[in-house]
């Protein structure tokens, strides 16, 4: 018996990946990759492509990308959908729908599929869903749009999937001139955007500079809405300068002269370290905006940075390799399941990353967020395993301790059954914020995020959809009203 139930495991952790995708390999799909660097109009071709076929879907790697594409869409009177994890707009009558690349429908065929930045298949945390878009769109022409470090990755792929791949080259349509000093803080040009690694760095230039120049702000903790606003105001030349993180790597389309460093080291998540090649040129790629400048530039603000961006960016790009990151499906945990006698969600994940082996170029992924997440729904009684797979997904930020205990008691309410209405953040009427109280209203959006998340999860018991859509559109803007004016500098009163 027990040489039964190793062979059956045996077959259980050997997976074709591909034929996971059964419509997808139903279809006789041709593969083409526009690939290029930033500023080369390869996302613009891709769109044109899409307008010109009978049916498609758009799939981006953020809410703020798909948002543009469907506007985009809308604008040009086409009839398109919007389907993101805690946001969707259905026309029933739609020929196109624009999406997050996670919450790719892998049963709805199309005429053409563009999956956006497809770079971002060497991602740590995401990976798995550029390749389940690459290997499982069910579409007859599937246009993948990406910088030059995935060319290798795309065609060991095709092989596998055993595709025409089609490969067509994007230039860039302005020059990139590297600046040959350092640019003083005193002494900014209009249009030029300033490159931080931190939300504190950004705030902390932001308040710097604000005295002599007018400034907008973009990084990653901020919601989509306020960073469209944003950058809707450095568009329209409301502001001068623009200070932001590397948010601004994937898809603003910004009037942007000149891009200089702040720092050239950042966090990764795991380590502090310095910046590599094929970030530098992810984002000094956004440099002269084609239509609005002639030439680009790429600098500093100091010496050691600009001698390091010098030295960096003078390096051949790091071509992604495999193996390429699979995650989990629903199937795969319910039969892990069964075979090791767990209902453990965080057992049954890192058992499948320690054990699953794929035929082809693959390999488990790095899960370790979504164990996280598990750790959390494995100590909350009456969930099914299904239901914790689920909640596990949700977009949570562990390093918040106001969403991980709004988390928690959401995940006590679906396990109870309990209806779940939202109460509003209280104590708004602050006239000057400090750094940290807005630290506090942004975590308060990213709840939000997450209560309209799971509301379309379970909608029985998040019952509160237009209500906390309407608390998340005012705090929004009471964000965008308080980055305008002079945020106390929390960091000198502590």
């Amino acid at each position: 018996m027990k040489d039964i139930w190793q062979n059956e495991l045996q077959k259980l952790l050997n997976c074709e990946f591909k034929t996971l995708f059964p419509l997808a390999r139903s279809m006789k799909r041709k593969l083409k990759f526009y690939v290029g660097p930033t500023n080369s109009g390869k996302t613009y071709n891709a769109m044109s492509k899409l307008k010109d076929s009978n049916s498609g879907v758009y799939l981006a790697p953020l809410r703020l990308l798909a948002l543009e594409a469907y506007e985009n869409l809308q604008k040009d009177e086409y009839m398109a959908s919007l389907i993101t994890g805690e946001e969707q707009i259905i026309n029933e009558d739609a020929s196109y729908v624009c999406s997050t690349i996670e919450m790719l429908d892998i049963s709805m065929d199309v005429d053409i599929a563009i999956i956006d930045e497809v770079q971002l298949i060497d991602d740590t945390q995401r990976a798995w869903a550029w390749l389940n878009a690459i290997i499982g769109v069910p579409a007859n022409e599937v246009i993948m749009t990406g910088s030059i470090n995935a060319l290798s990755a795309i065609k060991k792929i095709a092989s596998y999937l055993e595709e025409d791949l089609e490969v067509i080259k994007h230039q860039r349509k302005t020059p990139l001139n590297l600046l040959p000093s350092f640019t003083s803080l005193n002494n900014l040009k209009k249009g030029s955007a300033l490159i931080a690694f931190s939300r504190r760095d950004v705030l902390n230039l932001k308040q710097k500079l604000q005295k002599k120049y007018k400034v907008s702000v973009i990084y990653g903790n901020l919601s989509p809405e306020v960073r469209k606003e944003e950058a809707r105001k450095f568009r329209h030349k409301q502001s001068d300068i623009l200070i932001a993180t590397d948010a601004i790597a994937l898809g603003l389309n910004l009037p942007i002269e000149t891009v200089l460093f702040t720092s050239h080291t950042k966090f990764d998540g795991f380590s502090k370290r310095k910046i590599i090649v094929n970030e530098i040129i992810q984002i000094a790629g956004r440099a002269g905006r084609y239509g609005k400048f002639e030439i680009g530039y790429l600098g500093a603000c100091s010496r050691d940075v600009l001698e390091h961006i010098t030295s960096e960016y003078k390096k051949p790009v790091k071509t992604i390799k495999a193996p390429f990151s699979v995650k989990i499906n629903a199937k795969q945990l319910q039969d892990l399941s069964s075979h090791i006698k767990t209902k453990s969600l965080s057992k049954i994940l890192r058992y499948f990353q320690k054990h699953m082996s794929f035929d082809g170029p693959f390999i488990a992924c790095n899960i370790s967020s979504m164990i996280s997440a598990a750790s959390i729904v494995d100590n909350v009684r009456n969930l099914s395993l299904e239901d914790k797979y689920l909640c596990a997904q949700a977009p949570i930020s562990v390093k918040s301790a106001l969403i991980l205990k709004a988390y928690e008691y959401y995940i006590f309410c679906i396990s109870i059954n309990k209806v779940c209405t939202y109460k509003n953040l209280s104590n708004l009427n602050k006239k000057n914020l400090s750094q940290k109280d807005l630290l506090v209203v942004e975590d308060e959006v990213k709840k939000i995020t997450l209560y309209l998340w799971l509301s379309y999860k379970f909608s029985h018991l998040f019952i509160d959809y237009e209500k906390a859509l309407k608390t998340r559109n005012k705090l929004n803007l009471y964000i965008e009203k308080h980055l305008k004016t002079n945020l106390r500098d929390y960091k000198a009163r502590h």
